[in-house]
């Protein structure tokens, strides 16, 4: 057990938080300790009997059944993978800068929720941040099921396309990758690359919630970075177990 906590204090701070609600609330409706109907987003109720917890609980629930539950754990694992990866990588040191993308989607995707009566949210959640993941690593090379590779600037659609097929829905997932596009579009693309006016900013007062752990200066001032394409070790040696969507770079780990 020790050994799963000291993994557990491992995953950065934000990450952690979301992925123990992301197992804790759907075992919650999965144990009947909450009726799962209460978790699901209905806009009827959240408008006319105002139950405001409605948008947070359904971007946390998944209902896990024999049916859903390896869609469940895939996504959790993107959750955890790709979330850590931007959390420590992009976003390393300027939390605040993180939460707020977090918010932007949760907020778009809410809307999105609302308008086309989608009673679950947790899938497009995740999808937009393994969307901004794959942006600023696009160049990377990344492996997939049965040793397929491509660059990560794929990797979003062909999760779509994955899921799909496990899970016999693509309407969350592209949710997720349009809202995803949406915000690196508007923080990075439109003002950095093409000299648009910058749209979105990261608010003060999260800076005073979640300040940078080091360095001096809020937000970001630089587009990201162009990387090399790197190239990943040959499929095969080792005995490695799947790696779904995840990238090595040379000389890495």
């Amino acid at each position: 057990m020790s050994d799963i906590g000291d993994w557990f204090r491992s995953i950065p701070f934000i990450t952690r938080y979301w992925f123990a609600a992301a197992i804790a609330v759907p075992f919650i409706g999965k144990l009947g300790l909450v009726d799962f109907r209460n978790l699901m987003l209905f806009p009827e109720l959240v408008f006319s009997r105002f139950q405001l917890w409605r948008p947070v609980t359904a971007s946390l629930y998944f209902p896990i059944t024999p049916n859903t539950g390896f869609l469940y754990l895939v996504n959790l694992y993107f959750l955890y993978h790709y979330s850590s990866r931007l959390e420590t990588g992009a976003f390393d040191g300027r939390p605040a800068d993180y939460v707020f993308m977090l918010l932007f989607n949760w907020i778009c995707i809410v809307i999105t929720g609302l308008l086309m009566d989608m009673r679950l949210l947790m899938i497009p959640m995740i999808m937009s941040v393994l969307y901004v993941w794959a942006q600023f690593n696009k160049e990377m090379i990344v492996s997939f099921w049965f040793g397929t590779r491509f660059k990560a600037h794929y990797l979003p659609w062909v999760i779509l396309v994955f899921n799909f097929i496990i899970g016999g829905s693509f309407v969350n997932e592209l949710t997720g990758n349009l809202v995803g596009h949406l915000y690196f579009f508007l923080m990075f693309k439109y003002p950095m690359d093409l000299g648009g006016r910058c749209f979105l900013s990261t608010p003060e007062f999260l800076y005073r919630f979640f300040p940078n752990t080091r360095g001096g200066v809020t937000g970001f001032g630089v587009p990201p970075p162009r990387r090399p394409v790197p190239q990943e070790p040959a499929a095969g040696g080792g005995g490695r177990r799947h790696n779904w969507g995840q990238g090595f770079r040379l000389g890495g780990e």
